[in-house]
């Protein structure tokens, strides 16, 4: 038995009997009315899977035209229920009509009892399908919403973050390809990310992808999808990130890692909007908002061979500069506050301050590693604090131990340090990994920089 609800509605008793009993031994849940002003006052009509409509009531009156209204009344009421008009034979037009309007099917009277209960089942069919597809496409919004869900949001007030702002927000309304550019750690993806906030295509979903961890012999398939059996891994159909990102946003982050090979597969399908998966024939358009990043100097490597110069003008047709940290000294604060925060809550080390020394030794170091090594700066002096304030020694800087930018380490102990450094940069902080990586401990890790810190 089928666990649906049928409402039968039919002036004709013997009709409301006869597929009362019919209709009880196929479906949980038969409810018959004789009145269609019933229908008004039944406030269970949103839980009714299907209707069977009759679509005269009035004796002597056979044009239908109740039966139209009250399938208005009821789509208005619920709009999701199938609803099944009943007509006699030679009225099959206003059946037609009642289709235009909304009807799911139509039954002749008198009927044949095993083509009424197929099509009871069908419109059954129908409407659990209609349930399905509305379900997957609340899934789907919703899924969008936490994928988009931007967590970190762009901090300061500088005049040069000012201007970048500027830009993104004449240019987000727009569905032209932005390049962003800039030093590691400066933000490009949240640039990227505040492109889409402020699009058209800002319900849709915001796809990113690292060119620089897609192998070449992966790219097509990462990007273009593939089709079961087209390689030895290859188990199942599956959508490319340009299918994924249709109708949104698609952000290449480190873009200037691409071999020519690929560049020029990324090419056709940027110029013919048009991808095709691995292992198959079959074109299928995309319809994507391009926005690449990159921390090369993509016109060097044009005029060093390096770089596609087509492709540069494909996707630059905008390009945003984003600015190092060290020329938005009026952020560097307004950031380590919004750090110090954020962390010492994660941490549970409430009141925390940082003293003014500890301050002008933030604004006096260039941070080559810009807002990403400001972050890890902060979350490490945090995490080993054992007061309430801040002071210069506890922050750990390449400066510390005069470590030039091009110079390199002179000594045993600034190599450690830039090593710790390094390997905490590359495991985003993780202190864990960062030891694993350098063979030792997490406590002998903590314990080597406590040390540095106080010197």
């Amino acid at each position: 038995m089928v666990a649906a609800k049928i409402l039968v509605i039919d002036d004709n008793k013997s009709v409301l009997s006869a597929l009362e009993i019919m209709l009880q031994f196929e479906y949980q849940s038969v409810t018959t009315f004789s009145n269609p002003n019933q229908i008004s006052s039944y406030s269970d009509l949103k839980n009714c899977d299907i209707v069977l409509l009759d679509m005269n009531f009035s004796a002597g009156v056979n044009t239908g035209n109740e039966g139209l209204y009250w399938l208005r009344e009821i789509k208005k009421k619920a709009p999701q229920t199938a609803v099944i008009m009943m007509t006699a034979y030679g009225a099959v037009d206003l059946a037609v009509q009642a289709l235009k309007q909304g009807a799911t099917d139509f039954i002749l009277k008198p009927w044949n009892n095993d083509k009424l209960l197929a099509t009871v089942k069908s419109a059954y069919e129908l409407r659990k399908s209609k349930q399905e597809v509305q379900q997957l496409k609340q899934k789907q919004t919703n899924l969008r919403q936490v994928i988009n869900e931007n967590k970190t949001t762009i901090i300061g007030k500088s005049k040069a973050l000012r201007e970048i702002l500027h830009l993104v927000e004449k240019v987000a309304k727009t569905d032209v390809n932005v390049l962003v550019t800039g030093e590691n750690g400066t933000g490009k993806e949240l640039i990227a990310r505040e492109v889409h906030k402020l699009s058209n295509r800002s319900n849709e979903i915001f796809i990113n992808v690292d060119m620089g961890s897609i192998s070449e012999s992966l790219f097509e398939s990462e990007l273009f999808g593939h089709t079961k059996g087209s390689f030895t891994d290859a188990k199942e159909d599956r959508a490319g990130k340009f299918e994924a990102a249709n109708g949104g946003t698609l952000f290449l982050d480190e873009i200037g890692n691409l071999s020519l090979q690929t560049q020029a597969k990324l090419l056709s399908a940027i110029q013919n909007k048009v991808i095709v998966r691995v292992g198959a024939n079959k074109p299928i358009p995309v319809d994507i908002r391009l926005v690449c990043a990159t921390n090369c100097n993509l016109d060097q490597m044009v005029a060093d061979g390096l770089f596609r110069e087509d492709l540069l003008y494909r996707i630059n047709t905008i390009r945003v500069e984003v600015p190092a940290l060290r020329e938005r000294e009026d952020d560097v604060l307004i950031l380590a506050d919004f750090y110090l925060n954020k962390f010492a809550t994660k941490y549970g080390k409430k009141d925390l301050k940082i003293n003014q020394a500890a301050q002008e030794k933030l604004l006096n170091y260039a941070w080559p590693g810009n807002i990403r090594e400001l972050l890890h700066t902060i979350e490490r002096s945090v995490i080993l604090s054992e007061g309430t304030v801040l002071k210069p020694t506890d922050f750990l800087l390449h400066s510390n131990a005069q470590i030039g930018l091009e110079t390199g380490p002179n000594t045993l102990e600034e190599m450690e340090l830039l090593m710790i450094t390094k390997a905490l940069d590359k495991n985003d902080g993780n202190y864990s990994a960062a030891a694993e990586q350098l063979g030792i401990s997490r406590q002998t890790l903590y314990n080597k920089i406590k040390k540095k810190a106080a010197k």
